[in-house]
């Protein structure tokens, strides 16, 4: 076999594994495109038709002619609370997805990480869970919404209410949820750490905390959405400034162009949040190893 020949065969075996990596990293863009591109679809076919009306329900091609139209009702210091402004670019509206993803951000944080404490602490505490968990229970039920007017009354106008509502919509469902977890760990998992020696202390930080925390990743992946509606309502109504103001905004002007602008950035937002929930999930439960479940 000649030089040239060993050299090929040589690249393309190192080649092969980089192609299968670009190809695992492009198939869920790919699919996600197409699944994006179905959708436009049959809106504009919809339009098309005349099955919907422009005015009303306008498609894709409409919403986003005149961008820099939309970019003018988007203030990144929110210092006019959503009102039309005089100019306006990408950054603006890069800056107003920031402020509505740094409350969401905290709001999520704040929750899991309070929720995950107390869940542990009612169980590892006896008597601490007599006392909270009754309380906990009781306000559980109560929807994000209804504790709106109290954050306005405690917090004021601004930042903090937002972040309050986000943290309550996370911290009830998250704190049961920790709860059912701690329950469900298998009891041969507690026998078999007694029997090597481990104290109650160990047995909840080396056993029972890595045996809950993969499904409360998936509790707060699934609570994330309900976050990001939460955050939008208070953001109409006790933030003053951030995508739910621009949405309740261009609802009180009829301008359904700007509705379904900022209804396709809230989806966008969302979707990356999603995905780098998922990718920080990874990176935490590195003991997990990946989903067989697919694969058949």
């Amino acid at each position: 076999m000649s030089d040239e020949s060993m050299s090929g065969n040589i690249s393309r075996t190192h080649a092969t594994p980089v192609a299968r990596k670009m190809l695992g990293y492009l198939e869920p863009v790919l699919w996600s495109l197409a699944s994006i591109a179905i959708f436009v679809g049959f809106w504009e076919l919809a339009w098309w038709r005349g099955w919907a009306n422009p005015l009303l329900l306008p498609p894709p091609h409409i919403f986003l002619a005149n961008l820099p139209d939309q970019f003018r009702f988007f203030d990144p210091g929110g210092t006019r609370a959503g009102a039309l402004s005089s100019g306006g670019s990408i950054f603006s509206v890069l800056g107003v997805i920031a402020w509505s993803s740094i409350r969401v951000t905290a709001g999520l944080a704040l929750g899991f990480a309070l929720s995950l404490a107390v869940g542990l602490a009612i169980r590892y505490f006896r008597i601490f869970g007599k006392l909270i968990l009754p309380l906990i229970t009781m306000l559980a039920p109560i929807s994000p919404v209804a504790w709106l007017p109290v954050a306005v009354f405690i917090f004021g106008i601004g930042n903090p209410p937002a972040i309050f509502l986000v943290f309550i919509a996370v911290f009830f469902i998250m704190t049961l949820a920790t709860l059912s977890q701690i329950d469900n760990v298998p009891h041969s998992y507690i026998q078999l750490a007694q029997i090597m020696g481990c104290s109650k202390r160990q047995i909840y930080r080396h056993v029972i905390l890595p045996a809950i925390l993969p499904e409360l990743f998936v509790t707060l992946r699934m609570n994330l959405f309900a976050a990001w509606m939460v955050v939008l309502i208070a953001e109409a109504v006790g933030v003053g400034s951030g995508l739910g103001q621009v949405t309740m905004m261009a609802r009180n002007t009829f301008n359904a162009s700007l509705v379904f602008f900022t209804m396709t950035l809230i989806g966008i937002t969302g979707f990356a949040f999603d995905q780098g929930l998922r990718y920080v999930q990874r990176k935490v439960l590195w003991w997990v190893g990946p989903s067989t479940v697919r694969g058949l």
